[in-house]
């Protein structure tokens, strides 16, 4: 047998290679609702230490970011158990892990006045399939494992869900960073479970839309040009979408065609039990709290000339709710989407009143503020259950008086020509601005958000992986709109049919939760307590906290006053 004998001055240095790498590798950890660019150094006061709360049934999450001088090698992470009191643990199997990609954005969105060039992370890359778990098959992105370059920043993102019976108290782990198998570091998490639980079904309502329903047309646009097929099975990709959702506390929209009434010999109107049935189970695997019915002029052309015929058509999701027996629901009709000329008003006061008259449980939604643009066209009251104006058109005085008379607030981000600063959600803006908004909905006890694109966007750009600028509306020259449109990814680039989470759809989920801690005070009678730490971090729509950590503290406030209720 020949063997080779590796001189000592070739083998000496790739030792001294690999020692270097170890010693030029910073790690440091963080929980808070940031972005940590490419170019970002270790801060001086970084730690290696994540420490966050949760409640039971809640999920809680902290970043681990990573950069070296030199090269390092298949960069992964290893998960461990926390354990926590009594021998109680939280198993690594259970926590979810991400990479986090990132966009080149060197045009920022239009008034980001604040924009800095630069390499945005954004898409989450999972370590392994949403749903079963199992590892991912070889795809165009892979989490890990990661080369790490020389003198670039990159992150991973851990989310830790706190089962609903898990037994309270301080929870210990260490989380291991690793280079070809061989631990670089360690990072140290503390999780404080706090004796209380997050009710299972969100008390903020949602409104995105539906991921798979937008993102067949992109799906079939690839297909056409011949670039991939579409995907072979839609009812799996919906299942994944639904999950995904609904782990993100955002409803989920039912698959089309899940409530259709059919017209009866005797005039009325019936949706089959087959499909209440199936509404039925959809809404409790996935926690809805909000359902968009048909438009009725799908049935009915004129709402006054055939007032019986729409009113016999309501009727049919009267005894639809009837059946299906889950009161905390609430079916609305999306009327109109932002009615902005005489025409457009005139066509909700006609609808909307119609429709109320009916006494129906199926309410009426306007994407509008509860002030009239032009006096000329008259106003919507009497034509609107749930007004839904965008953040920077919100006029809090005619809201309070609609508020008085029973009608709802929900809230929405979009385009808007505004002169007001408010939290836009494009991707090159800061993280915050999507955790600030539930705050600031609660201040005026907004009970809604609402999004459009179903969240997935993708039908003005070829690959979302590489191009920020998602939406690009006609007569707007080269403006930038990073991400509008847009807070999850197609999935099959990582390796499977169906949506891929981002950190803005982290962001939201941890500001639906915080809404859930002030309406837990609210339930307890300690409303005017909770209010006083709104106030304090977010004062108005215009208004807002830019300090990340500051959310943590309120909540953390906000806990402690949940907590001496359950004492009491």
């Amino acid at each position: 047998m020949n063997r080779r004998i590796l001189p000592v001055a070739i083998v000496m240095p790739l030792a001294f290679c690999f020692q270097a790498a170890i010693a030029d590798l910073h790690v440091w950890v963080t929980p808070n609702t940031q972005r940590i660019l490419r170019e970002d150094p270790r801060p001086n006061d970084a730690t290696d230490t994540a420490i966050v709360w949760a409640a039971r049934n809640e999920c809680r999450s902290f970043q681990i970011l990573v950069r070296s001088d030199a090269p390092a090698r298949t960069i992964n992470i290893d998960p461990a158990d926390l354990f926590g009191p009594g021998g109680a643990a939280l198993r690594a199997a259970d926590a979810r892990l991400f990479r986090q990609h990132q966009l080149h954005i060197t045009a920022g969105t239009y008034r980001n006045t604040d924009f800095k060039p630069g390499w945005y992370p954004d898409a989450l890359i999972p370590f392994s399939h949403p749903i079963t778990q199992k590892p991912l098959p070889p795809a165009r992105f892979a989490a890990v494992p990661f080369d790490l370059p020389a003198n670039e920043t990159h992150g991973f993102w851990v989310d830790l869900a706190v089962p609903a019976n898990a037994r309270p108290g301080r929870y210990t782990g260490q989380y291991r960073i690793t280079s070809d198998g061989n631990k670089l570091a360690e990072v140290s998490v503390v999780l404080t479970v706090w004796d209380f639980a997050l009710p299972r079904i969100s008390t903020l309502q949602t409104a995105f839309g539906s991921p798979a329903g937008r993102m067949r047309s992109y799906h079939r646009k690839l297909a056409t040009a011949g670039k991939e097929p579409e995907p072979a099975d839609w009812p799996a990709v919906e299942t994944q979408c639904a999950q995904l959702l609904t782990e993100h506390r955002i409803n989920a929209t039912p698959p089309s065609g899940t409530l259709t009434p059919v017209a009866q010999p005797d005039g009325s109107f019936r949706i089959p039990a087959g499909q209440v049935a199936a509404l039925r189970q959809f809404v409790d695997i996935n926690q809805v709290n909000a359902i968009q019915v048909p438009h009725p002029n799908n049935a009915v052309k004129d709402p006054d000339a055939e007032r019986a015929k729409l009113h016999a058509w309501l009727a049919a999701f009267d005894r639809a709710a009837a059946e299906l027996n889950r009161p905390h629901i609430t079916f609305y009709a999306y009327l109109l989407d932002e009615p902005n000329d005489e025409k457009a008003y005139r066509y909700v006061q006609k609808w909307g009143k119609a429709i109320r008259q009916a006494n129906s449980v199926v309410k009426v939604m306007v994407v509008e503020q509860t002030k009239t643009q032009d006096p000329a066209w008259g106003d919507l009251y009497g034509a609107v259950d749930i007004w839904c104006p965008l953040f920077c058109l919100f006029d809090s005085d005619s809201a309070a008086k609609r508020q008085a008379l029973g009608e709802t607030l929900w809230t929405y981000t979009a385009l808007c020509q505004g002169k007001e600063k408010t939290p836009w959600w494009h991707t090159d803006y800061p993280l915050l601005n999507y955790r600030a908004p539930a705050w600031m909905a609660w201040r005026y006890r907004m009970r809604g958000l609402l999004y459009w694109g179903g969240l997935s966007y993708w039908d003005q750009v070829a690959d979302p992986w590489i191009e920020p600028n998602t939406y690009r509306p006609k007569g707007e020259g080269n403006l930038a709109f990073n991400g509008e449109g847009c807070i999850v990814y197609p999935a099959r680039p990582v390796g499977y049919d169906g949506i891929a989470p981002s950190l803005r759809l982290k962001a939201l989920r941890d500001s639906i939760q915080d809404y859930e801690y002030l309406a837990i005070l609210e339930r307890l009678g300690l409303a005017k307590e909770a209010d006083q730490i709104v106030l304090d971090l977010t004062p108005s729509f215009y208004r807002w906290n830019p300090d990340p950590a500051a959310y943590d503290s309120a909540r953390a406030k906000l806990a402690a006053l949940i907590l001496t209720a359950g004492r009491r």
